[in-house]
């Protein structure tokens, strides 16, 4: 089976930035020739994850929202004493998540549904480039 290995950047604000990134992975799934099969974004690092949501303002506050309930960032983490960095919630919640997805592909586009997309969110304290691995898998 045919694969091929691509990379996104990207530049994040931090904070539970929520960065669509569906059109670059449908580009690049495209521009792979493969016809169906399947496609892994994955990103590196421990404070960011990989999902799909409808980017829309309402959902992205709620997710913010939600990591505040998950994660507090003004709570005492065990990493925070380790390292100082005052990051542990970031790592918390980008763990919750996790960092990759996989989305089937069929006649060289993504099966997304009609108001689903791909996202990264960026749970760090403070803005970051990030580099997200694509690997599409097919025929």
């Amino acid at each position: 089976m045919p694969v091929a290995t691509r990379s996104i950047k990207i530049s994040t604000k931090g904070k539970d930035d929520v960065v669509d990134i569906t059109p670059e992975v449908g580009k690049l799934v495209s521009g792979s020739k493969l016809k169906s099969g399947i496609v892994n974004v994955f990103i590196s690092g421990s404070t960011a994850s990989v999902t799909t949501l409808e980017y829309e303002p309402g959902l992205i506050k709620d997710i913010k929202d939600l990591g505040e309930r998950i994660a507090p960032s003004n709570e005492d983490y065990a990493h925070n004493a380790t390292w100082g960095d005052g990051n542990g919630h970031s790592h918390i919640r980008a763990s919750v998540i996790g960092p990759s997805l996989t989305v089937p592909f069929s006649e060289g586009k993504l099966m997304l549904g009609t108001w689903q997309q791909i996202v990264v969110i960026d749970h760090d304290t403070r803005s970051r480039s990030r580099e997200i691995a694509v690997q599409i898998m097919g025929e």
